[in-house]
């Protein structure tokens, strides 16, 4: 039976750059994700007798949340909904699920590496059929609705039970509960070479991989200690709990301080790893050899050839603006193209659905490929695994080995969390101001090339992005750059990225942050850091 419910709009449910994202308390207000989920039903046209697949990292409140859509999706006219077991798929799962079975678009409810709990954070993201997040256009769309939306619109109908695989009417709909990590591992097989990864764990490599407690933990479990006979052990905090075990689940020096420091000591693994809070992000670091972010989308795009998905080479690069530009001299190197691209994985839907590019990164540990349509953790951990299986060398060997051949690009990003919204816009305000007469400016020994706020326009469908990030870029190659993240809940985060390229072998070897200190202090300088947020230093540094 369906039933319509009268409701009013609640304000601020703009999608940011992977969806809405607020404090769980928000989202349990009475009718505040119902509103949000009509929304994107009612933004939708042609989906009667389509198939919708849904599932989420496995936080607090992610399994009532599921009912609501399902409930919600049934009343739009889906024909199937394809939920994973418990309500668990992976983000990378979910778009490999909608592409194997030609789905309509799937939700995926995550606040992704954000704390999770009934203090900490929830989310909700639209992805197409591609199994991307969805364009603009389509957010665009979803939120002018979230204004308007008058009513809710609900099959009635008890909760599904979603530990049971199988499938349940809802409605005139089936909703199909499914194993969250087979398929995904059957694309896995397909990538690269587990019999040459099960050989190296065979020959005594030693890995630790930290699910954080976070959705990964099945996958890893059953990809790594299972397929590929990883010593039982090596995954830890493998079950995933809807506050992540208390940990914050980002995978970065701070909040993954412990595997750092295992890494680093003389009897550590020969690979630490982790994943995220949806999976979607990684964190690579060999014995005594933190890899960042940036310099791994580019080691992986040098060496991807290595395994047998991608045997006939990569089509092309792309990456997040704020990204170092190692990966640039990766694609001058190979003749292939580069492409530099707005923060958020969307953006590289479109290149990778036109065959222009095959390997796409962000700064912000995100990597993936053109086997699906997000950023996947685990697939950048298995890729670095194929390559060690492949080169029998060490983590550090090879990149040094890399930095030895294309130069290195000393890199850090600085995060100003939950600042004040008004001090960080008054900021970024001041800073386009001036950017006209940055041009030519002299600090030191570094000189003002270029100065602008960053806009995208995409080569395949035409489209353009405006004030993307404040990029100020220096003759010798450097690079400051200023960006306020769509990815928080409170107040206002506000990143700066630092980059400097540096040629010679023989200064490869600098601590970062005394390679970029000059560089960290005219980002103060010239961004009036402390004046604007009351901030002398950041709250993390990556």
């Amino acid at each position: 039976m369906i039933k319509t419910v009268p409701t009013t709009p609640f304000e601020g449910q703009k999608p940011g750059t992977s969806g809405l994202r607020k404090k769980v308390s928000v989202f349990q207000q009475p009718r505040y994700l119902d509103n949000f989920v009509q929304a994107i039903m009612d933004s939708l046209e042609g989906t009667a007798g389509q198939t919708l697949v849904l599932g989420g990292d496995g936080r607090f409140y992610n399994r009532e949340a599921i009912q609501i859509v399902i409930r919600m999706a049934a009343a739009k006219g889906f024909g199937r909904i394809v939920v994973g077991r418990g309500g668990i798929l992976s983000t990378p799962a979910a778009s490999n699920t909608i592409r194997k079975l030609g789905a309509y678009g799937g939700v995926i409810l995550s606040a992704s590496h954000n704390p999770g709990g009934p203090d900490g954070d929830f989310g909700i993201k639209y992805n197409i059929g591609n199994g991307g997040p969805a364009p603009e256009k389509i957010t665009d769309a979803i939120h002018a609705r979230t204004l308007t939306v008058d009513r809710l619109v609900y099959v009635d109908t008890p909760d599904i039970d979603l530990n049971a695989l199988g499938d349940f009417p809802v409605g005139e709909a089936i909703v199909s509960v499914i194993d969250p990590v087979a398929d995904y591992q059957v694309l896995m097989e397909s990538l690269f070479d587990f019999d040459r990864i099960r050989a190296l764990f065979a020959s005594g490599f030693r890995m630790r991989f930290d699910a954080m407690s976070a959705v990964t933990g099945p996958y890893a479990t059953a990809i790594l200690e299972g397929a590929l006979g990883a010593a039982p052990g090596t995954v830890i905090n493998g079950t995933p709990l809807p506050d992540f075990g208390g940990h914050h689940p980002d995978p970065n020096l701070v909040h993954a301080k412990d595997l750092y420091d295992l890494a680093m000591s003389p009897d550590g693994p020969d690979l630490c790893a982790a994943s995220d809070g949806d999976g979607d992000r990684n964190l690579i670091i060999g014995k005594g050899q933190f890899v960042t972010p940036s310099d791994s989308v580019a080691i992986l795009a040098a060496n991807a050839h290595l395994a047998k998905g991608y045997a006939g080479g990569i089509a092309g690069v792309a990456r997040s603006m704020p990204t170092s530009a190692a990966a640039d001299r990766v694609a001058k190197a190979k003749g292939i193209a580069i492409y530099e691209t707005p923060t958020g994985w969307k953006f590289f839907g479109n290149l990778l659905d036109a065959g222009l590019v095959t390997i796409c990164g962000e700064e912000s540990a995100g990597t993936g490929s053109d086997h699906v349509r997000e950023k996947d953790g685990l697939w950048a951990v298995l890729l670095w695994l194929d390559i060690l299986a492949t080169r029998r060398q060490s983590v550090a060997e090879i990149v040094r080995e890399h930095w030895a051949t294309y130069g290195r690009n000393y890199y850090s990003r600085h995060d100003y969390e939950e600042v004040e919204a008004a001090g960080a816009n008054a900021m970024v305000t001041e800073l386009r101001a001036k950017l006209p007469g940055l041009k030519g400016q002299r600090f030191g020994g570094l000189e003002i090339a270029d100065a602008d706020d960053f806009a995208y326009h995409d080569p395949v469908d035409g489209s353009d992005s405006r004030n993307q990030g404040i990029r100020i870029l220096f003759t010798e190659g450097s690079r400051l750059i200023f960006r306020l993240s769509g990815t928080g809940t409170a107040g206002a985060t506000l990143r700066v990225y630092v980059d400097r390229y540096v040629a010679d072998a023989a200064q490869h070897g600098l601590d970062t942050q005394e390679a970029l200190s000059d560089l960290i202090a005219l980002s103060h300088e010239i961004g009036g850091i402390e004046r604007h947020t009351g901030r002398k230093t950041p709250s993390v540094i990556t």
